[in-house]
């Protein structure tokens, strides 16, 4: 698949976000090694904690039904400009997804592809724990 399609495809669920706080509706698209594509989009709720967002979704979705190895994930919202993953996100990709193509899109179309580690330097990883006393 290519990442037009799968940026649409991230696009496309967005309109499934439930985002009556923030009115900021995100959708992704998570493209695993066999070609297989998991959506999500972002669920706000009140206790604003405990919100889940569109990249997180869609992984936890494909995890829980047993995909492990991953090509893409493309991030779509209503922005003009291109919407990356939040930390906490950045975090979750890494750890469950590994160093992935991110396929950030605008409203309009277009698509830039950065690698996951680009969007999150020296992480945190079992291999280099920052909690670490010296």
């Amino acid at each position: 698949m290519d990442y037009k399609t799968l940026a649409r495809l991230a696009s496309k669920a967005r309109h499934y976000s439930h985002s009556p706080y923030s009115h900021f509706r995100v959708g992704s698209a998570l493209l695993t090694s066999r070609g297989k594509v998991y959506t999500g989009c972002n669920v706000e709720n009140s206790s604003y904690g405990l919100t889940i967002c569109a990249e997180r979704t869609a992984l936890f979705k494909a995890v829980s039904e047993g995909a492990t190895r991953f090509r893409a994930l493309a991030i779509a919202s209503d922005e003009r400009g291109f919407t990356s993953p939040c930390g906490a996100c950045r975090q979750v990709i890494l750890d469950l997804a590994g160093n992935i193509d991110i396929v950030l899109s605008t409203r309009n179309g277009s698509i830039k592809v950065m690698k996951m580690l680009d969007l999150l330097p020296e992480p945190f990883t079992p291999q280099n724990p920052k909690s670490k006393k010296s």
